[in-house]
């Protein structure tokens, strides 16, 4: 999907390795194993990055460490678009057939961003006709990856308008906090 605007293969991979982990720094060799590039490749990437202040960069000992720079005025833009490439956005697309009609699909920043929720709220929304269990099946896999569990819910379109049109609290707080639509667009989810 995303050859076409970011062309470099070594960028892309990079970029998505730090936004799919936005918590995690990494040296240039581990960049090498988990991108599966050539050094040198991952090297020139690293320093234009670098270079953007999109990632910093810190010597410790005899390794330079790589970072997300979280003050980064794209920050949030890429978030949301590697959002969509993450574990649970490529499984929900490669599945999205054998998971009804769905009308919405709406991931929290939270979720992306791998930040504790309270018990009462959900990473991940899904509104329509929906067969529950492959989504359950999607979220599986995904908290594999994700280390822990993924509090989601699925509804209908009648229930989400009403719960809406009431102000259920639940369903506002979600909608109020940042988000990645995965399917749909945040407009018609709002209205």
């Amino acid at each position: 999907m995303l050859e076409h605007i970011i062309p470099s293969k070594a960028r892309r991979k990079i970029l998505e390795l730090f936004y799919h982990h936005p918590n995690e720094n990494y040296y240039l060799r581990r960049i090498v194993r988990e991108v599966d590039e050539e050094v040198n490749a991952v090297k020139r990437e690293l320093d234009i990055l670098s270079e953007e202040k999109l990632l910093l960069k810190e010597r410790r000992l005899n390794k330079v460490f790589y970072e997300l720079n979280k003050n980064y005025i794209f920050y949030d833009d890429f978030l949301r678009i590697f959002g969509k490439t993450n574990l649970l956005a490529t499984h929900l697309y490669k599945n999205l057939s054998k998971m009804g009609k769905v009308k919405f699909a709406v991931c929290s920043s939270k979720f992306i961003k791998q930040t504790l929720i309270k018990d009462d709220e959900i990473y991940f929304l899904m509104v329509g006709i929906i067969v529950v269990p492959e989504v359950a099946g999607v979220i599986t896999e995904a908290e594999k990856l994700f280390g822990r569990e993924i509090n989601y819910t699925v509804m209908t379109e009648e229930e989400f308008n009403f719960r809406k049109r009431n102000n259920d609290p639940f369903i506002w707080r979600f909608l109020k906090q940042p988000k990645v639509m995965l399917v749909g667009n945040e407009e018609d989810l709002l209205k």
